[in-house]
């Protein structure tokens, strides 16, 4: 693969961060939903520009490094999700969907990170 754009990880990350994003935007401007908007923009966001940064690494420790932070924004953005869900910000039927997404997305960072892995021993 010549760019991260290629990489299926990434494009279901930058997907789940720009379905976030609209499911954000018509949310009431209260100080509560301007935090946690913040945050799950912010957690989405990194999850596909550690992935990006991770693939222009020099080796191949450091990629997995990066895919790692990924992953642990993953699991931050999982988190947010279910702060929306019980403060009953978002519809369940679209946390459901945004949280089947971002489970896909570590599963598939954790397979690249092992496969990574394996290719370094």
């Amino acid at each position: 693969m010549k760019h991260f754009t290629e990489l299926l990880v990434w494009q279901k990350a930058h997907r789940l961060f720009l379905d976030l994003a609209k499911d954000v935007a018509s949310l009431p401007k209260t100080p509560v939903n301007r935090i946690l908007t913040d945050q799950i923009l912010r957690s989405s966001s990194s999850i596909s520009d550690n992935i990006s940064e991770g693939f222009s690494s020099l080796s191949t420790r450091e990629y997995i490094h990066y895919l790692g932070i990924s992953r642990k924004s993953g699991s931050e953005t999982e988190n947010h999700l279910y702060q929306f869900r019980d403060l009953s910000l978002m519809p369940v039927s679209v946390v459901e969907e945004r949280l089947r997404q971002i489970i896909e997305v570590n599963r598939m960072l954790m397979g690249l990170i092992k496969s990574l892995r394996k290719g370094t021993k």
